[in-house]
């Protein structure tokens, strides 16, 4: 059965990057690579946060790789934003001058969304909670604070779902680092915590071509240029879709 979740509070505190750095997002619901008629019926929509979504779609394309045999053009873990109250005028945006869409100030998280065989999920609710250390935290959780970076997990049905009990199973395999609360949407930052969100009510919205296949945030986090690469390469393939945020095309596609 689903797991038990806890309620939690918590506010929102300083965010990484400042509207210096001209961004926005993303195109309403999940904007993933469509499957083949074969496997769609097999195939399921999920997403995971937990703070910078650089390094989280990094961790989930090596994921796509290694569990799924997906070459590049299949891949479709995708940098993102979900969990909070929709979008504005059809857009969720990145931190812009023009104030566009804000996705913070809609509530929203930084979420990696992918959609894989439903026999697969708990290998990569697995891989996700391998991304904290030994105390439930994530990897920025003393840099990047605020709702925009909270933990939480999106599935069909939500807490309510068989998703979250195999969540919840994955989570003690891997050192029961975490604990659960039901998201209600634009919930607070809480350490130690996700939120698990119904994929259905909380939809993904997919980030500007530009935050694809970034290199990680933290000091040192530089991925090998092919992977970088991908960005242009499945936006020039049809593959990668632009946003109609702020600088939400990148240069030359």
């Amino acid at each position: 059965r689903p797991p038990s979740f806890l309620s939690a509070s918590a506010s929102a505190s300083a965010s990484r990057r400042s509207f210096a750095s001209l961004a926005s997002l993303s195109l309403a619901g999940l904007a993933l690579p469509p499957p083949s008629r074969a496997e769609e019926s097999d195939l399921i929509d999920v997403y995971f946060g937990c703070g910078c979504f650089w390094h989280v779609q990094h961790e989930f394309v090596a994921a796509e790789r290694t569990y799924l045999n997906r070459g590049d053009g299949a891949l479709t873990a995708r940098a993102g934003y979900a969990g909070g109250r929709g979008a504005d005028g059809g857009r969720v945006c990145y931190h812009n001058l023009k104030n566009a869409a804000d996705y913070g100030q809609l509530g929203h998280g930084e979420v990696v969304g992918l959609r894989v065989p439903k026999e697969k999920f708990a290998d990569f609710a697995a891989e996700y909670f391998r991304l904290f250390d030994e105390k439930g935290m994530r990897p920025d959780q003393r840099g990047d604070r605020g709702l925009e970076y909270r933990n939480l997990v999106g599935v069909p049905g939500g807490a309510d779902s068989e998703y979250a009990a195999l969540l919840a199973d994955a989570s003690k395999r891997n050192g029961d680092k975490v604990g659960f609360a039901k998201g209600a949407g634009s919930d607070p930052d809480v350490p130690a915590v996700v939120f698990v969100m119904d994929s259905r009510k909380f939809p993904f919205y997919a980030a500007e071509q530009y935050h694809q296949f970034h290199d990680g945030f933290a000091r040192g986090e530089s991925y090998p240029q092919e992977y970088n690469d991908l960005a242009y390469d499945l936006a020039q393939a049809g593959k990668l879709e632009a946003s109609r945020c702020p600088n939400g095309r990148l240069a030359g596609v």
